[in-house]
């Protein structure tokens, strides 16, 4: 079964016709939403987001009072744990599950035409499924890190709170989330582009994962071609590269957040818009899948 571009309502002033938009939009929101939270799919994405959870509590159930760390130390090894497992990994495969499948998943299970046949723009599908995969994202993956700073801060008492709220941590916490949410818009629209020109969009992941990891290591120019170097931009707390990692690291010119924050904003709004672009053109045939 196959299924072409489906026309559009006519006769409508422009108002109606946006008011219209808005409440298709919410719509597609409301059920991708309930899609994502309660599938045993997204049991995947709950691990890599509270795996760190787990074990940050368990490092504050032994270290009660601080009595064998600092908050120095505390405060490198979170770093570290946002940049190298959340940013590099679990945001990285959480999103490339859940935006993979928004798309590919309903071929799978032959439903997109629903949506195709309905007097729908594509766009607008596009659109409201990219949104509930970030909502989904940023606010698993975002409480992860809010519960891993509470855990990390909570166990030195009074000292852990005078940081908090006296010294650089809730500055530092508002900095983590923003990369969070910026993280998943990032990869969220290049695994949602993939799954639409791509019949296995985890190949093209992979070669992005393996982009991401060596960035570190390519000339200055290339690096600006990866979303972690802008993000790492971001970073309040600088997590030095360590072993042979040090030795091949090639140290580039940071940009300022400003500049950083707007790059990936208008990398999302350019793939979105190769992604609506393509959904325009696209016809299914669940014959050949």
């Amino acid at each position: 079964m196959s299924a072409s571009p489906t026309t559009e309502f006519v006769g409508t002033t422009p108002a109606v016709d946006w008011q219209r938009r808005i409440r298709q939009l919410i719509n597609i929101v409301k059920i991708e939403l309930s899609r994502n939270f309660l599938t045993r799919r997204g049991l995947g994405m709950y691990f890599l987001a509270f795996a760190p959870v787990v074990i940050i509590g368990i490092h504050a159930l032994e270290s009660r009072g601080g009595r064998r760390c600092s908050i120095e130390q505390d405060t490198q090894i979170l770093a570290g744990i946002v940049q190298l497992f959340y940013l590099r990994l679990g945001i990285f495969f959480g999103c490339l599950g859940t935006f993979t499948w928004l798309i590919r998943g309903e071929i799978v299970q032959k439903s997109l035409h629903y949506y195709f046949l309905a007097p729908l723009r594509r766009e607008l599908l596009i659109v409201g499924k990219y949104v509930a995969g970030v909502i989904t994202a940023s606010l698993l993956f975002g409480l992860g890190v809010v519960l891993s700073f509470m855990f990390m801060y909570g166990h030195f008492g009074a000292r852990g709170e005078r940081f908090v709220f006296e010294g650089p941590g809730l500055s530092q916490l508002v900095s983590y989330l923003l990369i969070t949410t910026l993280a998943c818009m990032g990869y969220g629209a290049l695994f949602l582009a993939f799954s639409l020109v791509f019949k296995n969009p985890i190949i093209p992941g992979a070669f992005i994962f393996g982009w991401e990891m060596i960035s570190g290591v390519l000339p200055s120019f290339l690096q600006k071609l990866s979303i972690t170097f802008y993000l790492k931009n971001l970073f309040p707390v600088e997590v030095p590269p360590q072993g042979l990692m040090a030795l091949f690291t090639v140290v580039a010119e940071p940009v300022v957040p400003a500049v950083a924050v707007t790059g990936l904003l208008l990398l999302v709004i350019f793939v979105l818009t190769v992604a609506a672009y393509t959904a325009r053109f696209m016809e299914i045939s669940y014959s050949k899948e």
